[in-house]
C-alpha cells in the first residue's frame, strides 16, 4: 500500500502521543514511589515527545488533501 504523506505524518504524530504518554506514566510512577529524581527527567523526555507529536500534527493540517487518480485511458500517460 502506498500511503499518502498525510497518512504518514499522522501515524508519526500518533506514535510521538505513544511515547509521550508512555513516559508520562512511568513518571507518574515515580513521583508516587518519592523518586523525584528518576520522575523528572522522564516528565521533561515526555514533554519533549509531546511536542514531536504536536509538530507532526501542525504539518499534517498543512498538507493537501490527495488528488483524485485522473483518468488515463487513451492518452499517452
Amino acid at each position: 500500500m502506498n500511503r499518502s504523506a498525510r497518512e504518514k505524518f499522522i501515524q508519526l504524530a500518533w506514535n510521538a502521543v505513544t511515547k509521550a504518554e508512555d513516559l508520562a506514566q512511568e513518571a507518574t510512577r515515580y513521583a508516587r514511589n518519592g523518586e523525584r529524581d528518576k520522575a523528572e527527567p522522564l516528565a521533561a523526555a515526555g514533554t519533549l515527545w509531546a511536542d514531536v507529536a504536536n509538530s507532526y500534527a501542525a504539518i499534517t493540517a498543512v498538507l493537501p488533501e490527495p488528488l483524485p487518480e485522473l483518468p488515463t485511458a487513451g492518452t499517452d500517460f
